[in-house]
């Protein structure tokens, strides 16, 4: 069976010490250089979406955290506070939307100001039973592509279609393949914030935003402040979970008294929408490790080009083409140790999308003869060709390595 514990030791991807703690998993370099690029490109596509990003701390004053109503319907999966002094208590954060409570209300908003969609891939923390906790899947460190997007009431219907739309293109870049959609609803005897009227209003909306979608409802699955959209995966061993959510909240704007004008003048009381794209990097990569087998496709591969001069003769010519490829942008790395056919196989077993191969005839030539991850050989051909044909692939985020 495929499991991306094994597979992140083989292609050292990530660990785990206990010296560092269990569920806190320490991402290498190869792994960190795949995590950025996909952080960098759902950056991208959010900034192109109008969302604008913000940094905000991994934790706060206990106070915070009693006014979002996490301290009360959330303890029990948070770590416990930490004490300054007898009135400074801290808390790590075990949700970012307190604090883009607090950057909505920075300044006063205006109806032109909506939606206002804050973004941020932040940092929070989950109090796991050590018997959980597995590998990137569940961890107690996670890394959140989170959103909190502000809108009036009229506006939330085509704010969560826009949503659902963006996941389903971060999904296509990325080689997710949904297991479903679920709705997820308040079940009778649990506890829950807010009034029977917003949460009716709630579940409409969203109801309405799955219009011509296939989804189950899902009762006792909604966050205590509301119902959720939550998109399903399945891991190699057939395990579901959800890797992006779209949320409505009437209940935070009331809480933290968030308000903006509108267009007559009044206070209004906006609509928080809570949202992931990916979901969090720690089980976006558990999984992605899994579907993609190790080989992720060539615009997040961790090492997109190794070289490989055939013998010393041919080390500096390879060293150049790296220069060039590094100047294109490319993850690129050299490999002088061992025979040329034990280093083709190491490449072929760390998933490198493309091998470059240094000849005699090739540094004479200035070509590059291209040998792909799924065993086909290219012709010699001039670097910048070579290397256009790499950067072509990356730029246009294909899951193919020939354009």
């Amino acid at each position: 069976m495929i499991d991306h514990r094994r597979l992140g030791r083989e292609l050292d991807l990530f660990d785990s010490d206990p010296l560092a703690g269990a569920g806190l998993p320490l991402w290498l370099p190869a792994g960190a250089a795949a995590r950025h690029a996909v952080e960098e490109y759902v950056r991208d596509l959010e900034r192109r979406a109008g969302y604008r990003h913000v940094v905000t701390p991994p934790l706060g004053k206990r106070e915070l955290f009693e006014t979002s109503g996490h301290l009360g319907y959330f303890a029990d999966d948070m770590f416990p506070p930490m004490r300054l002094s007898a009135d400074d208590e801290f808390v790590l954060r075990p949700a970012l939307c307190p604090h883009h409570a607090l950057v909505f209300r920075a300044r006063g908003r205006s109806y032109r100001d909506l939606p206002l969609r804050i973004a941020e891939l932040g940092g929070m923390y989950r109090a796991e039973r050590s018997g959980v906790l597995g590998g990137l899947a569940r961890v107690r460190a996670i890394s959140l592509n989170d959103s909190h997007n502000f809108c009036a009431l009229e506006q939330v219907g085509e704010e969560v279609r826009d949503i659902l739309r963006l996941i389903g293109q971060a999904h296509a870049a990325l080689g997710v393949r949904p297991a479903g959609f679920r709705l997820s609803l308040r079940a009778p005897g649990e506890r829950y914030v807010g009034d029977d009227a917003q949460w009716a209003r709630a579940e409409a909306l969203l109801r309405a935003a799955l219009d011509g979608v296939e989804y189950t409802e899902a009762p006792g699955e909604a966050a205590f402040y509301g119902p959720k959209i939550d998109i399903q995966i399945r891991d190699a061993a057939g395990r579901e979970s959800t890797i992006s959510t779209v949320q409505l909240d009437f209940d935070k704007p009331e809480r933290f008294d968030l308000s903006y004008t509108d267009s007559g003048g009044a206070r209004r009381r906006p609509v928080m929408v809570h949202r992931s794209l990916v979901g969090s990097m720690e089980r976006l990569f558990a999984y992605l490790i899994e579907v993609h087998e190790g080989a992720f496709p060539a615009w997040c591969a961790p090492v997109q080009l190794v070289l490989l001069p055939v013998d010393d003769g041919q080390a500096g010519a390879a060293d150049a083409v790296a220069a060039e490829a590094l100047a294109a942008g490319l993850r690129v790395e050299v490999d002088r140790a061992g025979s040329l056919g034990a280093r083709i196989r190491d490449a072929a077993r760390g998933r490198v999308p493309y091998v470059g191969v240094v000849g005699r005839r090739e540094a004479a030539a200035g070509q590059l003869s291209l040998r792909l991850r799924d065993g086909r050989v290219l012709d010699p051909r001039p670097v910048p060709d070579a290397l256009g044909l790499i950067g072509g692939v990356v730029a246009a985020r294909s899951h193919a390595l020939l354009p």
